[in-house]
């Protein structure tokens, strides 16, 4: 294996990532996170000498797709969050066209 095949693997896995969290599928995530890890311990092993524009490419899609999963999770987290405040009566009372807070 080669660094830009380390990369591409990360990618997919990064794919399947967003495609478990956007179906709340647990067992598929818990699969893509650990490709995803595997995959980059590859890149890690692989070294880190000069990158083409191809590597770099690479590299900078997989880190945007990081960063569209940390928003999915981000915003996951939010939700359960004011979720819970309103079971504990803690986020105001729901009223048309937002959250009204005592």
């Amino acid at each position: 294996m080669n660094r830009r095949d380390a990369l591409v693997a990360v990618i997919e896995a990064l794919h399947a990532e967003i495609a478990a969290l956007k179906s709340n599928d647990v067992a598929g995530l818990e699969r893509a996170t650990g490709a995803k890890l595997a995959a980059i311990e590859d890149v890690r092993r692989l070294g880190d000498g000069p990158a083409g524009p191809e590597l770099r490419q690479l590299a900078d899609e997989a880190d945007r797709l990081n960063e569209t999963c940390r928003i999915y999770v981000n915003l996951m987290a939010a939700n359960v969050r004011r979720r819970l405040q309103l079971l504990a009566g803690e986020g105001g009372t729901y009223a048309k066209g937002g959250f009204a807070y005592a």
